[in-house]
């Protein structure tokens, strides 16, 4: 959705859209294909990761916050936008452990 200036992106899964499955058993391997995916998203909307004001992360397990926040600030470099962590009961597709939602702009 966009309005105005902004873009709202929906959770995003770990699917890798060129297969349809799922990216990779790991957290770190599916936080990068979540992260991937919202920025192809916001890059059909004529913004990019660099313009995110907040993501929503969510978590199967939140032992695993460490090893998603490496790959998070890696994908961000140096911005960081606001951001909410909760552990879910549950995500929607056998094997996902993270979903990833944003808010952006375009520049």
């Amino acid at each position: 959705m966009n309005f105005e200036r902004l873009i709202f992106v929906s959770g995003q899964g770990a699917t890798d859209p060129a297969t349809g499955a799922l990216a990779g058993a790991d957290v770190e391997t599916q936080t990068e294909q979540c992260l991937k995916n919202l920025q192809a998203i916001l890059k059909a909307g004529g913004s990019d990761l660099q313009h995110v004001l907040r993501c929503g992360v969510f978590l199967l397990d939140m032992a695993e916050f460490r090893q998603m926040n490496g790959v998070y600030a890696r994908m961000f470099g140096e911005h960081r936008p606001a951001r909410t962590t909760i552990q879910a009961a549950g995500l929607p597709g056998e094997g996902l452990r993270v979903e990833i939602d944003c808010i952006a702009y375009v520049p």
